[in-house]
This record gives C-alpha cells, sequence and structure tokens, in this order.
C-alpha cells in the first residue's frame, strides 16, 4: 500500500518538476487573413547583409561607414547589420565566437567598434537615404549573459533545473528562453526600443523568429511600432501567421531551395511555381518574402553560390529581382567572392581590384527595381507558358502601365522553345545593354546555358 501512495505520489508531482521541450510552432495557413504589408520605403528596396567582422580588413563599423558611397552606387537600400553585441565567452565557439551568443543586449561588441562608430554608421547611412535594421537574437544568449543571474525566472531549464540550449540544437554556446515567463516580453521589448531611441535603427532581422510565440512577437512589435510606425522586422522563418500582425518580411526559404535544386538538375524550372503555389495557398495577402541566392548561413555552412549553383549563380542573382518578394544580396556576392568565410574567426573578404561581372548585375538589378514600380513588391507577376516549362522561366511583371519581362534559361544546356502573349507584341529595352527590341505575340526563345534577358517596356 504505501509503495502504491509512492508512485501515486511521483505522479502527481511528475507535471511539476519535469520540464518539457519547447515545441517549435507550426505554419498556420492564413490566406483567408490581410497582412500587415510592407512599409512604403522597402517597396523598391533591396537589402544588403553585413557581416561587420569579415567586411574589411579592420573588421570595424568605421570601415563599413567609409565604404557607404560604394554600397550606395551599388543601389542597395537597407543595410542588415548582423549582431553587433559583446559575445559570451563560456562555452564559446571558435577564438572569437558566434554572433548570435549575446551576453548583452544593450551593449556594442568593441570588436567592431564603440557606440559612437555605430551611431556614425547609422547617421551616415541615413544621410545618403538608406535604412539600417539590426540583427536580434531573441531565442537564446550566451550563458555568461548576466540575465542568467539577475533573472533565473527567463530561462528554460531541464528536468534536473540546468540551463539548456535549443532543444534539438547542437548550439552549445547559447541557452534558451522561456517565453511563458512573466516579464520577458517587457524586457525584450525594451532592449528594441533603446536601439530605435538611442541609436536611430529603422528596424530588425529577427533570428530564429520561428523559435517564439506569434502572440509574443504580435505584442513586442506592437510596442516598437508605437515609437517608430514604419519599423522593418523581418522573419527568419517562413510561417504565414507571423505576417499577420508582426512581420513585414519572411525569410523565402522555399524559393531558395528550389533555386538551389534547379541549379544542380535535380528539379526543373517549375520548382519555383511549386514554391509560389504553397505561398499564394498559405500566406496573408499581402505577405512578402526576402529572395535569396546566399547568406551568412547559406555561404559559411552550405557553400558560396558557385558551389551550391555553379554557372546558374548569374541567372538566378537576376531572377531574384524580378521575383515578387525583397531581394537581398549578401555581402562579397558583388565582387564574385568564391570562398566560404568563417564564421568564429576573423576571415576577411578580399575585395578585387577589377570589376566583377555581378557588380553589374546588381547595380542594373537594383537601379531597375527602384525606379520600376513593375517590379516592387506586391505588383502583380505571371509565370509566361512556352514550349519548354522545364527548361526556360519566363516571368512578366507589370504595374503603374510599365512592364518588366525576363527570359531564363534555367539548364546547362543550350536550348530553344517558344512562347506566345499578345502582350509581349511590342517595342522594349534590354535592361544590360539599353538596345531597342521588337517583340511579336509569339517570341522565339534561343539561348545558350544559364543565359538570360531582361527587358523594359
Amino acid at each position: 500500500m504505501k509503495q502504491r501512495l509512492f508512485l501515486l505520489f511521483l505522479v502527481l508531482i511528475a507535471p511539476l518538476t519535469a520540464a518539457p521541450a519547447p515545441e517549435r510552432e507550426k505554419a498556420r495557413p492564413s490566406a483567408h487573413l490581410a497582412a500587415i504589408g510592407l512599409p512604403d520605403w522597402a517597396r523598391g528596396s533591396t537589402i544588403y547583409e553585413v557581416n561587420v567582422r569579415q567586411f574589411s580588413a579592420s573588421g570595424k563599423f568605421s570601415s563599413v561607414t567609409a565604404d557607404l558611397p560604394r554600397l550606395k552606387a551599388l543601389g542597395v537600400d537597407i543595410l542588415w547589420l548582423m549582431p553587433i553585441h559583446p559575445i559570451g565567452e563560456l562555452n564559446r565557439k571558435g577564438p572569437l565566437g558566434s554572433y548570435y551568443a549575446a551576453k548583452d543586449y544593450l551593449a556594442v561588441n568593441p570588436e567592431f567598434g564603440s557606440e559612437q562608430d555605430l551611431r556614425d554608421l547609422v547617421n551616415a547611412a541615413h544621410a545618403q537615404g538608406q535604412r539600417v535594421i539590426l540583427d536580434w537574437v531573441p531565442n537564446h544568449v550566451s550563458p555568461d549573459n548576466p540575465l542568467t543571474k539577475t533573472q533565473p525566472e527567463f530561462f528554460w531549464r531541464d528536468e534536473q533545473g540546468r540551463l539548456t540550449p535549443p532543444h534539438g540544437t547542437d548550439w552549445t554556446d547559447v541557452v534558451q528562453f522561456n517565453f511563458d515567463a512573466p516579464g520577458l516580453l517587457d524586457y525584450q521589448a525594451n532592449v528594441l526600443l533603446y536601439w530605435v531611441k538611442n541609436f536611430g535603427i529603422d528596424g530588425f532581422r529577427c533570428d530564429v523568429a520561428w523559435g517564439l510565440p506569434t502572440p509574443f512577437w504580435n505584442e513586442v512589435v506592437k510596442r516598437v511600432r508605437a515609437v517608430k510606425p514604419d519599423a522593418l522586422f523581418l522573419a527568419e522563418a517562413e510561417l504565414p501567421q507571423q505576417q499577420v500582425a508582426a512581420f513585414n518580411l519572411s525569410y523565402g526559404f522555399d524559393l531558395h531551395h528550389a533555386m538551389n535544386q534547379i541549379a544542380q538538375g535535380k528539379k526543373s524550372a517549375s520548382a519555383l511555381d511549386e514554391a509560389y503555389a504553397k505561398i499564394r495557398a498559405h500566406f496573408p495577402h499581402g505577405g512578402a518574402l526576402m529572395v535569396f541566392t546566399s547568406s551568412h548561413d547559406e555561404n559559411s555552412w552550405a557553400g558560396t553560390e558557385f558551389e551550391r549553383m555553379g554557372a546558374g549563380y548569374a541567372p538566378f542573382a537576376a531572377l531574384t529581382f524580378l521575383l515578387d518578394g525583397v531581394p537581398m544580396i549578401y555581402n562579397g556576392q558583388e565582387a564574385g567572392l568564391d570562398r566560404r568565410l568563417e564564421f568564429f574567426t576573423r576571415d576577411p573578404i578580399v575585395w578585387p581590384k577589377e570589376t566583377h561581372p555581378a557588380t553589374k548585375l546588381y547595380q542594373v538589378m537594383t537601379a531597375l527595381r527602384r525606379a520600376n514600380p513593375a517590379l516592387h513588391t506586391g505588383a502583380p507577376m505571371r509565370r509566361l507558358d512556352t514550349t519548354d516549362n522545364a527548361t526556360f522561366y519566363a516571368i512578366e511583371r507589370s504595374a503603374g502601365g510599365r512592364q518588366v519581362v525576363g527570359f531564363f534559361n534555367l539548364t546547362a544546356k543550350d536550348a530553344k522553345a517558344d512562347l506566345f502573349d499578345p502582350a509581349l507584341a511590342g517595342t522594349w529595352r534590354d535592361a544590360f545593354t539599353g538596345e531597342a527590341v521588337t517583340l511579336e505575340a509569339l517570341v522565339p526563345l534561343d539561348l545558350k546555358a544559364w543565359r538570360y534577358r531582361v527587358l523594359v517596356k
């Protein structure tokens, strides 16, 4: 009898002592709802991700500031700075650690310079019409972050009461927040407001956005927008429900993976349509995705675009500007960066003295996107049928009486096909050469491997 009572006691207290791992929020179709949408200033913009540590030989904010005129000439409007906070030392990975293991949310990493150096960078960017967003890591912090001592209730713990990394990861240099903890939402909202009010930050790229509950996001973002109504929030996630009240923009992971698979010959060009069908079926009306061929994660862990896409890097780079969304360039792509950057130590980009073909590609496409409403986020987009949809991707965008059309051979073989569309008849201008091009309703396509054309009308 005593043994039975003891077992019953264990059953009764088990729920109080056990700490089940937090579950990742699942995607909820939200196509019946309206998205919060992009701020008007971002609809024709291009994002540029800055890895401050590797951007220059100095690894300082001041070097980014000095290079702003070049970035302006490249045509980028939004500078996304990877995390700028001091990095934890306990369980640090590599000699310098991961940017995503923040030791202090309210400080600047001295590796990059001073607070004034950051202010100078933001002010200089604003002076030439650019916006600056910070990479924010709300899901976890380094285990030596003072919050683990001053606010121990903020953190998730295992059955033995120990701080732990995010469940299911090898992120041993960070510990997981518990988003049910009282006061955590207030704290995190105030962190974002600190950077907005004191440094003029224009928004945030939110790391592991899928790890936080949507209601938590909705309230945090609401508080920031009460102070800065046009703040931009980019989610490292592809959860439709997050764009109903919080995020302006989500990662286009499915599109990115489709581009890699097409480039590797594993899928046909129509894989892009399948990705957009999923977007239309699930995302709220007016939602938007960031479209990219590389990023800090892709470059360091999955490989450069040259490794993943080979000679297809160029058509896919151009296509990120024609597909509906917001295009993003990772630093160095405009100079043909062809190596993986180290993540936990210094490994500066060596900027070539000669102009790489990718430079002109991005300059042409950023200028076209900014000036032409047909390429603004949300403008109508059509895939045009050809007699070889597996090989060719033909796309038309239109808005405000303007049209842009692109013809892409997304294979490693020369190919021919026909396309019929009366809307294409007329005189166009080649976006890259400036030459006049006359099209009939029946358009014969004849493109060598990985070649493409972008025409403006």
